[in-house]
């Protein structure tokens, strides 16, 4: 058994709740899609170099979540629901990458 507890929930088919404000969510979607950072502030483009592996992402207190792989979704996502910590809900539309729509408020106060 893996004793290692993920900083994130997998909910429905596209949504992920964030869940730990200590660790800083990292989602790579597709090779061509920009590289999310979720923080206990919100969610953003992510414009630092991407860790390699898990223990360099836990050394910068932050959790690699690769959505394709089978631990997740299983496949990428053209859209994608982020709880944040900080009470909103977040969607992120890859097919605006590059516009201002591509990260959107979706709901305040989801709880």
């Amino acid at each position: 058994m893996n004793n290692y507890e993920k900083a994130f929930l997998v909910s429905g088919r596209n949504t992920l709740i964030h869940k730990n404000k200590k660790l800083d969510l990292i989602i790579v979607n597709d090779d061509d899609d920009p590289v999310v950072v979720v923080t206990r502030h919100g969610v953003k483009e992510f414009t630092e170099s991407v860790p390699q592996n898990r223990a360099e992402a836990k050394e910068r207190y932050m959790e690699l979540v690769d959505i394709s792989s089978s631990e997740v979704f299983g496949e990428a996502k053209t859209l994608l629901f982020v709880q944040a910590i900080n009470n909103k809900e977040y969607k992120i539309d890859y097919s605006k990458k590059g516009t201002d729509l591509f990260i959107r408020i979706h709901q305040e106060n989801y709880i």
